[in-house]
C-alpha cells in the first residue's frame, strides 16, 4: 500500500496511463478529477457491487 499527500492542483500518474488530481478540498471532502481511457472504468467502492452485478 502507498499512502501519498498532494496539494490542489497536483496530480497522481498510475502506469502512465492513469491521472488523477486534486481539484478541491472543502472540509473532510476531497474533489478528484480522473483522466483514463475510456476502457478503464472508474467507480466509487460502494458502488462496485452494483457495477459487477450490472455487467
Amino acid at each position: 500500500m502507498l499512502t501519498l499527500t498532494r496539494k490542489i492542483g497536483e496530480e497522481i500518474v498510475i502506469d502512465n496511463k492513469i491521472r488523477i488530481c486534486v481539484v478541491k478540498i472543502e472540509g473532510k471532502q476531497v474533489k478528484l478529477r480522473f483522466e483514463a481511457d475510456n476502457q478503464v472504468v472508474i467507480v466509487r467502492s460502494e458502488l462496485i457491487a452494483d457495477v459487477a452485478n450490472s455487467e
